[in-house]
């Protein structure tokens, strides 16, 4: 058998790109896009798509050339995930709700050959290259605005449109053989930053063999049919959609776009086209609740939410799923390259009580097909931790669809991949049934007189306090432990008024922490609770902790025999540090 060698015929590169030219042939008349009054089918992305590869071709972009983008989710941003990488060059999706700076450091590090932003965005863009002009005189980064497809504007001589560029390519046979001919499956299809902050952006290097594992992993594992009807809530530059934009094309999906999240328009756009799948972080599920409820009456199904980027209370859950929404919990993360764990539900889950149900269902799961291995393990050590459920170490991962590494930081890709695996830095446990469970972030973790708290246990059972809508816990100072956690909440609206606020935040913060050493160890329990209007979050709708810890620095934990007596002070006094 060694004799049979590989040949054109049995060893294509695997890229998710030919997953737009299956859907074009097996999709003719299936809606690829809804943008409000826009539509398309898979044909018509497909062509447009086309044009717009070979319009940066005829700009010479060619193969490792950065092309970043700057844009909510719209078709642009969609298209832009197949035709940047066949033109061959790598797609740099930017968060939307960095500041010019943040974004200024991303690209002097990325050194785009081209930058496509919104028009709704054109004075951040006057911002960054003022900004990029200062720091290099040479650089000349070329800007193509993205306008509405429904109001286009007209463009002068010295301008260029995203539109215009579709109307100008031309995808002749030979270009178009190019186009979808990968020459190395491990060449780079995007590169994503973890963080948009100007110290030490991290742009994590995507490969095209690691985004199509990923992508069928991703199908698999949430058991996504054929033709679904998938609502863009989660942000496509939020790790490629957590591969979704490539996903929906390999199910001939239909992709609703929506530029702005809020309750009316997610419940809107799920009635008007039948919406059947959507993705989402779990602060989204406080915008659902705050809004009308789903009447579901009618619907054959439940929407499927696929949700991740932070431990869903499985509270927070059991809320969500009475609207009419079925959850899956996932967990993954950049250099990952998307979802690696999913929470398969298993049969005999279904005659458990529906509490604990909701707790299984808060897990991060199993293993994705896509990996090679998953691990918990000792971080001094190395050895795997016992399948107890309750001792805890680091996520680690390995397979081929992990980040080929951090562009231009070997030092952090080698501490990435220490010791053969890629290390998350995320605390966890394995259940008996195989079953990985975040704890924390390794950052997280408090350590009270030696002892670890995870503060996500902490939150999960406050969580489950009456009208209590977002939580974080955070470790504070302790003159005697060392450290012991600090809860900020955020109640549900009409719990307090103007006229006795103060009084009746600090009779809550009393029956918190009593409600709190009834359900957990007394070591455990926040000695302090901070009441705010709302939490501070990053661009991705993460709870930014460290902000937090901040504020917890400048308070001291009273001794036990004075902490439910102590005196709140008044909510403004916090909310005007964040």
């Amino acid at each position: 058998m060694d004799n049979l060698a590989l040949c054109e015929a049995n060893n294509v590169p695997l890229t998710p790109i030919t997953f737009l030219k299956r859907a074009s042939e097996c999709y003719p008349n299936r809606t690829s896009i809804i943008y409000g009054k826009t539509r398309f089918t898979w044909p018509q992305t497909y062509d447009r798509c086309c044009r717009l590869a070979a319009s940066l071709i005829s700009l010479n972009i060619g193969k490792n050339d950065v092309v970043s983008v700057v844009a909510p989710n719209t078709p642009a941003m969609y298209e832009m995930h197949f035709a940047v990488p066949m033109a061959g060059a790598v797609l740099n999706p930017i968060n939307t709700r960095l500041d010019a700076t943040s974004i200024a450091a991303i690209l002097h590090h990325a050194k785009p050959k081209i930058l496509f932003i919104d028009r709704s965005f054109e004075p951040l863009a006057r911002e960054i290259l003022q900004l990029l002009s200062s720091e290099d005189s040479n650089l000349n980064l070329p800007v193509i605005f993205i306008h509405e497809i429904d109001f286009p504007k007209r463009v002068s001589s010295e301008e260029s449109d995203y539109e215009c560029l579709i109307q100008r390519g031309e995808p002749t046979p030979s270009l178009l053989a190019r186009m979808f001919c990968i020459q190395d499956e491990h060449d780079p299809i995007s590169l994503n930053y973890t963080s948009g902050t100007t110290a030490d952006p991290k742009g994590v290097v995507i490969s095209h063999r690691g985004a199509y594992l990923s992508t069928l992993s991703a199908i698999i594992g949430w058991e996504m049919g054929t033709c679904p009807v998938y609502l863009w809530t989660l942000p496509m530059f939020h790790c490629n959609g957590w591969t979704f934009t490539w996903g929906t094309a390999a199910r001939g999906g239909t992709s609703v776009c929506m530029r702005h999240v809020t309750a009316p328009e997610i419940y809107k756009n799920i009635e008007m086209h039948n919406v059947t799948h959507m993705c989402c972080v779990p602060t989204v599920f406080n915008i659902l609740l705050k809004g009308n409820s789903l009447d579901l009456s009618h619907r054959s199904g439940p929407v499927h939410v696929l949700t991740g980027g932070s431990p869903p209370p499985a509270a927070l859950v059991k809320k969500v799923q009475r609207l009419g929404f079925q959850v899956m919990h996932a967990y993954g993360l950049t250099e990952a390259t998307g979802p690696v764990l999913f929470c398969e539900w298993q049969d005999e889950w279904n005659r458990l009580p529906e509490n604990q149900q909701m707790e299984l269902k808060a897990r991060q799961g199993l293993s994705i097909l896509g990996l090679t291995e998953v691990d918990v393990r000792n971080k001094e050590t190395q050895e795997s931790v016992p399948r107890d459920g309750k001792t805890m170490g680091e996520i680690v991962m390995k397979g081929s669809s992990i980040m080929k590494g951090y562009l231009k930081n070997p030092k952090a890709t080698y501490e990435a991949f220490k010791h053969g695996w890629l290390n998350s830095g995320d605390v966890g446990v394995i259940h008996p049934d195989g079953h990985v469970e975040i704890k924390d972030r390794s950052k997280d973790i408090i350590i009270s007189g030696g002892e670890n708290i995870s503060s996500v246990e902490v939150e999960n059972i406050i969580y489950k306090y009456p009208k209590v809508l977002e939580t974080a816990v955070v470790a504070m100072p302790h003159p005697t432990w060392g450290e012991t956690p600090c809860a900020f909440v955020v109640l549900e609206k009409g719990e307090t008024n103007n006229e006795d606020r103060e009084d009746k935040l600090v009779t809550k913060e009393r029956d918190l922490i009593e409600y709190c050493r009834e359900n957990l160890p007394h070591f455990m329990c926040p000695r302090k609770v901070v009441f705010l209007d709302e939490l501070p979050k990053n661009g991705n709708g993460k709870i930014l902790k460290p902000k937090l810890r901040d504020i917890a620095k400048g308070l001291v934990a009273e001794d036990e025999v004075n902490v439910r007596s102590k005196v709140q002070r008044p909510v403004e006094h916090f909310t005007s540090r964040l």
